[in-house]
């Protein structure tokens, strides 16, 4: 019988509730936390802080994940398909660099994983990929209304329009990946 061994991956792709609400359901995620990373302002940011662009930190999940059902490299080849990875500083209508495609790693093992998946992935795309492989910095967790958000908003209109259509065409693409 294999032990766990949980790690962690920090990842953005937009808005974190739409990356929540795709990775929540894959065998071998065992937590999501929306929060903020990546930026220059001292102390805990505030989203509207966060969504102001001021201080230069990007929407992000931390995931903790057991790497004996889903392999880092797996994870992130998931998460570099399931958004836009070629538009700077955009998802759809979230435009500013808190909606940047950024993979923050968390030792040199993630971040050369995380070169090869882009690099692998690359072929896939007409316009090259601008997801920054950044050190991982200081994560802070969201406020609690982020976490769960579209679990606990289904109905509210930019869950409707954006994720749920979003969330369908990833169940589709990797069923067998799912819980």
């Amino acid at each position: 019988m294999s032990k766990s061994n949980t790690e962690i991956a920090t990842i953005g792709g937009g808005c974190f509730w739409c990356v929540e609400a795709l990775l929540q359901n894959l065998k071998g995620v065992e937590k999501i936390i929306s929060g903020y990373s990546g930026g220059n302002a001292p102390g805990k940011p505030t989203y509207r802080e966060v969504c102001s662009g001021l201080t230069g930190h990007a929407e992000v999940v931390q995931v903790s994940f057991d790497p004996n059902v889903i392999s880092y490299r797996d994870l992130l080849s998931v998460f570099m398909t399931s958004h836009d990875p070629t538009t700077l500083n955009r998802q759809g209508g979230d435009v500013g660099t808190q909606y940047r495609s950024v993979i923050f790693y968390h030792d040199q093992t993630q971040k050369q994983i995380a070169e090869e998946v882009v690099k692998d992935i690359q072929p896939y795309y007409d316009d090259p990929i601008v997801t920054e492989i950044s050190e991982a910095q200081i994560f802070y967790e969201a406020e609690d209304y982020h976490q769960d958000y579209y679990r606990n908003n289904t109905e509210q209109g930019y869950c409707s329009a954006v994720i749920t259509p979003k969330l369908a065409k990833f169940r589709k693409m990797y069923a067998d990946k799912l819980t």
